[in-house]
C-alpha cells in the first residue's frame, strides 16, 4: 500500500489490489463450486446432500471467519500509522485464536450435528450424506482458520498476488481428489458427496502449508517474524474479537439467514432442493465480485484512516461501490441470457434444469442488491465501524428478510421461490441502511481530514 495523489492512481491502486483478491475469492469458491457440480453429477441425492451440509457449514465457517476477518484492518492501520514493529506479534496472536476458534467448532459440532440433522425431514440417504460431508470437512477446520489469518495478513499488506497464486496452486488438489474420492477413481472409495468433503479437507492443509512456507521464507513476509515465539495474549485477542465478533455476527446474520431458507427447502421434494442449490451455487460464485471489492475496500480505507486521510478514504468507497454495480449489472446479463446452460452444469436431470432457470431469475436480482450492501460493509470495516453494521444486519436480514420470505413462499402462489423474494428484500434493506451509515461516517469524519491530496 502507499498514498495515492489523485483519482486515476487510486483507480490504479484498488485495481491492482483487487484483481488477485478477486481470482483468490473465486479460487476458494470454487472448491465449493466443483464440490457442488461434481457432486451432482454422482446422483441428485448426493447434490441435495451436500447442499444440506453446506448450508449448515457455510455460516458457520463464514460468521467465525469474519472474526479473523478484523486482522485486515487491524494491519491495514498499522502500517498506514508506521507502526510495523507491532505487526509480527498481532498475527501470531491471531494465528492462536483461530485455533482456538477451529477447536471449539469442532467440539460443538460433534455434539450437536446428530441432533440438528435428525431434526430435519430428509430422506435418509440424503441426511447420511450431509452428515459424512460434514464430518469429512472438519478434519480441516483448523488449517482453514489459520490459513485465513496468513491470508488477511498477507493481503492487509498489498500483497494480494500472493493469496492468488496460492490458492491457483491448490485448486487443481481439490479438483482432482474430488474426481479420486466423488467417483471412485484409481482405486480410490467411492464415496459420492461426501468425498468433496474429503477433497476439501485435504486442500485446506496443503492451502496453510504453502502459506506458512511464504510466511517463513519470502520477503517482505520473512522480515516481521511472524513465528517468532510470543505466548498468547487474552488482551492481544480480545483487540481482534472487539472488531471480529461484529463482523462475524454481521457475516453470520446474512449467510445463515440463506442456510435457513435451505432448511425450509428441506419440505419440497429433492429436485427442488435440488435445483435451489444449484442456483444458490452460481449466485453465490457471482457474488465473490462484490465480496472481492469489500476486501479490496477494507484495506485501501483501512490504509487511509490509518492516515487519517479521510477524504481519500471516501473517495475509495465511491470507487468500489461503482466498480460492484457495473460488474453486477454484467453478472446479471450472464444469468438472464444463459440461464439454461447454467443449469445445465449442475444436473442432466430435466426437472431439474427447469426449475433452476427458474431460481437464477430471482438470483440477478441477488447481484444488484449484493452491489450495493458488500462494498459499503468493507467501507466500513475499514473504518473499524462493525458494532452498529451487525445490528443492522439482525434486522435486515431475520427481522426483515426471513418473515416475508416465509410469507411469500407459504401464503402465496411464489412456492419455494417466495423465500427467494424474501431474501432479496432482506439484502435491499440492508444496503440502504448500511449506506445511511456510512454517509454519516463520512460527514463525521471529513472534517477532521488532513489537507486532501488532490
Amino acid at each position: 500500500m502507499y498514498t495515492t495523489k489523485n483519482l486515476t492512481e487510486k483507480w490504479k491502486l484498488f485495481l491492482v489490489i483487487l484483481f488477485p483478491i478477486l481470482v483468490t475469492q473465486v479460487g476458494l469458491y470454487s472448491m465449493n463450486f466443483f464440490d457442488t457440480v461434481m457432486s451432482g453429477r454422482a446422483g441428485a441425492n448426493d447434490l441435495a446432500g451436500v447442499a444440506i451440509g453446506s448450508s449448515l457449514w457455510t455460516p458457520v465457517f463464514t460468521g467465525l471467519n469474519g472474526i479473523l476477518l478484523a486482522l485486515s484492518p487491524i494491519v491495514a492501520q498499522l502500517m498506514g500509522a508506521g507502526e510495523r514493529d507491532k505487526v509480527g506479534k498481532t498475527v501470531l496472536q491471531g494465528i492462536y485464536l483461530a485455533i482456538a476458534l477451529a477447536i471449539g467448532v469442532f467440539i460443538l459440532g460433534f455434539i450437536l450435528l446428530d441432533p440438528i440433522l435428525n431434526s430435519m425431514d430428509l430422506d435418509s440417504e440424503v441426511r447420511h450424506i450431509a452428515k459424512y460431508y460434514l464430518v469429512a470437512i472438519s478434519a480441516g477446520i483448523v488449517p482453514l482458520f489459520v490459513f485465513n489469518i496468513i491470508r488477511c495478513f498477507i493481503d492487509a499488506l498489498g500483497q494480494t498476488r500472493v493469496s492468488m497464486f496460492i490458492i491457483l496452486l491448490t485448486l487443481p488438489i481439490n479438483i482432482v481428489f474430488n474426481y479420486l474420492f466423488i467417483f471412485g477413481k484409481f482405486g480410490f472409495p467411492e464415496l459420492g458427496g461426501i468425498g468433496a468433503g474429503v477433497a476439501s479437507a485435504i486442500t485446506y492443509f496443503m492451502c496453510t502449508l504453502i502459506g506458512m512456507i511464504v510466511l517463513l521464507k519470502i520477503h517482505p513476509f520473512s522480515t516481521f517474524s511472524i513465528f517468532k515465539w510470543v505466548k498468547p495474549s487474552m488482551a492481544a485477542w480480545w483487540e481482534q474479537l472487539r472488531i471480529g465478533i461484529p463482523i462475524g455476527f454481521a457475516i453470520f446474520f446474512e449467510t445463515s439467514i440463506f442456510a435457513a431458507v435451505t432448511l425450509f427447502m428441506s419440505s419440497y421434494d429433492t429436485t427442488t432442493i435440488a435445483a435451489h442449490q444449484a442456483a444458490m451455487n452460481f449466485q453465490s460464485m457471482l457474488y465473490m465480485v462484490p465480496l472481492s471489492i469489500s476486501m479490496a475496500l477494507t484495506i485501501c480505507i483501512g490504509f487511509e484512516v490509518g492516515g487519517h486521510r479521510y477524504k481519500d478514504a471516501k473517495q475509495y468507497s465511491w470507487i468500489g461501490i461503482s466498480a460492484a454495480v457495473l460488474l453486477a449489472l454484467g453478472g446479471g446479463a450472464i444469468m438472464y441470457i444463459f440461464d439454461y446452460q447454467i443449469a445445465s452444469l449442475y444436473s442432466n436431470n430435466p426437472e431439474v434444469i427447469q426449475a433452476t432457470t427458474h431460481f437464477l431469475v430471482y438470483a440477478i436480482f441477488f447481484q444488484l442488491s449484493d452491489a450495493f450492501g458488500a462494498p459499503i460493509q468493507g467501507s466500513l470495516r475499514g473504518y473499524k465501524d462493525v458494532n452498529i453494521t451487525s445490528i443492522m444486519a439482525f434486522i435486515s436480514y431475520w427481522i426483515v428478510g426471513l418473515p416475508f420470505g416465509y410469507y411469500m413462499a407459504n401464503y402465496t402462489d411464489f412456492g419455494p421461490y417466495g423465500y427467494w423474494i424474501g431474501l432479496i428484500g432482506g439484502l435491499a434493506a440492508g444496503a440502504i441502511t448500511l449506506l445511511f451509515r456510512l454517509r454519516y461516517l463520512q460527514k463525521k469524519t471529513v472534517t477532521h481530514a488532513k489537507p486532501s491530496t488532490l
